[in-house]
């Protein structure tokens, strides 16, 4: 196809206008959570790339850690979702990775409200959970869309076995992943919370 095709103008415009759907989401976000009274950064005063203890008050603050690896697992089912929920529509389907944003985004200001950490305080082990900065909440945003973009890339298999991978390690490193996240928040098990304080 040509460069001054107009199906490929097209699609030119349109990526350029999800890209800026998707910063103003990300600043929409960050500017709500700000009003909210969220921390900016980790209320310790520092920034780090990586935060590796599961039970440190540092987790959820950074820039990444081990729940990290949960969000790149929304990127992937939100990325099948729109594969089959929107297959027949290509101008549909080129807006599915600002929705992606948009529900993650939603998630994210739905979990650091009074209600989701109340929540995670009497329901799980994170008992002192005070939710995210602002910091780690918009790079959990980026980390979905990191997986919306490789489940993009790779073949269905591939990305099924990388998110199976990814819930088994942090099942062994840290006794907790995504699917246990859901079912501690919706129906608690007191055998699963005795063995994740363990």
């Amino acid at each position: 196809m040509h460069r001054d095709d107009p199906l490929t103008a097209r699609a030119f415009v349109t990526r350029h206008r999800v890209a800026l759907v998707v910063i103003a989401l990300f600043l929409l976000v960050g500017a709500i959570e700000l009003t909210a009274g969220r921390p900016p950064i980790c209320p310790c005063g520092r920034i780090s790339l990586w935060q590796g203890a599961a039970q440190s008050p540092e987790t959820s603050q950074q820039v990444a850690d081990w729940y990290s690896f949960s969000h790149i697992i929304h990127g992937f089912l939100f990325y099948g979702a729109a594969h089959l929920l929107l297959r027949g529509s290509p101008g549909l389907r080129a807006w599915a990775p600002a929705a992606a944003v948009l529900v993650e985004g939603g998630w994210e200001l739905l979990e650091n409200s009074p209600l989701i950490i109340d929540r995670y305080r009497e329901a799980t082990v994170a008992v002192g959970y005070s939710g995210d900065s602002i910091l780690n909440s918009l790079c959990d945003i980026g980390w979905m869309a990191f997986g919306f973009g490789v489940a993009g890339r790779l073949p269905a298999r591939a990305t099924i076995a990388l998110a199976i991978g990814f819930e088994l390690m942090t099942l062994a490193v840290i006794r907790d992943n995504l699917t246990l996240n859901i079912v501690m928040l919706v129906w608690p098990i007191d055998a699963i919370r005795t063995w994740q304080g363990g």
